[in-house]
C-alpha cells in the first residue's frame, strides 16, 4: 500500500511539473514514479491511506492560493529591499514552534517557509521547533513570530497531512 500511495503522489507531481499528456511523457512518468516509489516507499508515507482521502486533496487545493499569496507578497518585499538598499533589515535566526506531529507535515512546512522569499528553514528538531533565518525580524515576541512564519501555513497542513 505504501508503494502505491507514493507512486500516485510522485506521478501526479510528474504530471503537474511536465504538464504534457502525450504517451511518451506518461510512460516515462510511470516508469520513473515506479522506480522512485520502490526506492523510497518506507521513507515518506507513514499512513498510506491518507493520500486517497478527497478531503485532504480539497484542503491541498485550498492551501495553494494561500501559499502563492504569501510567496508573491514576500517576493515583492524582497524585491523592494533589493531596489531600495537603504531599506533597513534586521536579519537573524528565530526559533519557532510548530504543533505539526508527522514528519511529512513538518517537512512540507519547512519547505513552504523556505520557498517563501525572505525566510529560510535552517533546522527542525524532534520536539517541533524550527530554526528559521528571517531577512527582517520585526518582532521579538515568540507568539507573534510563530503567527507570522509557520502560523499562516499550519492550519492547512494539519488538515492535509495529519
Amino acid at each position: 500500500m505504501r508503494w502505491f500511495a507514493l507512486f500516485v503522489a510522485v506521478f501526479v507531481i510528474w504530471l503537474l511539473l511536465t504538464w504534457s499528456f502525450n504517451l511518451e511523457t506518461i510512460i516515462i512518468g510511470v516508469v520513473l514514479s515506479a522506480i522512485v516509489a520502490l526506492i523510497f516507499r518506507d521513507l515518506f508515507i507513514e499512513r498510506p491511506g491518507m493520500i486517497f482521502n478527497p478531503r485532504r486533496w480539497l484542503w491541498f487545493l485550498l492551501y495553494l492560493p494561500v501559499f502563492f499569496y504569501y510567496c508573491l507578497k514576500a517576493n515583492l518585499d524582497v524585491m523592494y529591499r533589493v531596489i531600495h538598499p537603504a531599506t533597513p533589515i534586521r536579519p537573524g535566526i528565530v526559533k519557532v514552534h510548530t504543533d505539526l506531529k508527522t514528519n511529512l507535515a513538518r517537512t512540507f512546512l519547512a519547505n513552504s517557509i523556505t520557498l517563501t522569499p525572505g525566510t529560510l528553514s535552517v533546522d527542525i528538531t524532534d520536539d517541533g521547533h524550527l530554526y528559521v533565518h528571517w531577512i527582517n525580524i520585526t518582532t521579538m515576541d515568540e507568539e507573534e513570530q510563530r503567527r507570522r512564519i509557520p502560523g499562516r501555513f499550519e492550519p492547512f497542513l494539519r488538515r492535509i497531512f495529519e
